[in-house]
């Protein structure tokens, strides 16, 4: 296994893997194995899932898990995979658990832009129409999200007029380093 090392920064310690000797292996695998040393747990990530990433050859693909350490989507994938979670609760509750029980495990962030539509365009109050009409027509649809973003931890919606997927996930929400306060 890959030594664990500290970074101290002020009062703080950072733990972390040096993958960066790795040079034989493309970033997008050292970034598997950096997750893959971060989350062994014995169960769903093991040291033979760290052996097989570090006896890796591009001319013998294996398949390793991967854990991500959040999620981000656009309304047509996000929207239906908020009513399954919505879903899921109900079940839970049938069965006699309790609904927060569902919860995302890792950040969601949902951006809404997709399926804004642009019914003015040409004018300077264009924006402001469009995105009347929007809340009007998907009325119920807001409504549902309203309550998921309240409901569920770990999740967060980003309302249509916010700005286009990428955009917003560059400029305001992607991190370059993510921390879990409770490995720290």
């Amino acid at each position: 296994m890959l030594e664990r090392l500290t970074l101290t920064l002020g009062d703080s310690n950072y733990y972390y893997y040096d993958v960066s000797r790795y040079t034989h292996m493309p970033h997008t695998v050292r970034i598997i194995l950096e997750s893959i040393c971060r989350n062994i747990d014995g169960k769903s990530i093991t040291v033979d899932d760290l052996n097989t990433i570090l006896a890796w050859d591009a001319s013998n693909p294996q398949e390793v898990p991967f854990k991500v350490a959040r999620v981000i989507m656009q309304d047509y994938t996000g929207v239906p995979a908020l009513v399954d979670l919505a879903i899921m609760r109900d079940i839970a509750v049938s069965y006699g658990y309790n609904a927060s029980i569902i919860n995302p495990l890792v950040q969601v962030d949902l951006v809404i832009d997709h399926s804004v539509q642009v019914d003015n365009w040409g004018m300077s109050d264009a924006y402001i129409l469009n995105h009347r009409l929007e809340l009007e027509r998907n009325k119920e649809r807001y409504e549902f999200l309203k309550w998921a973003s309240k409901a569920f931890k770990n999740l967060r919606i980003f309302p249509p007029g916010t700005g286009i997927i990428h955009q917003v996930n560059l400029e305001h929400i992607s991190k370059v380093v993510m921390v879990d306060p409770n490995s720290r």
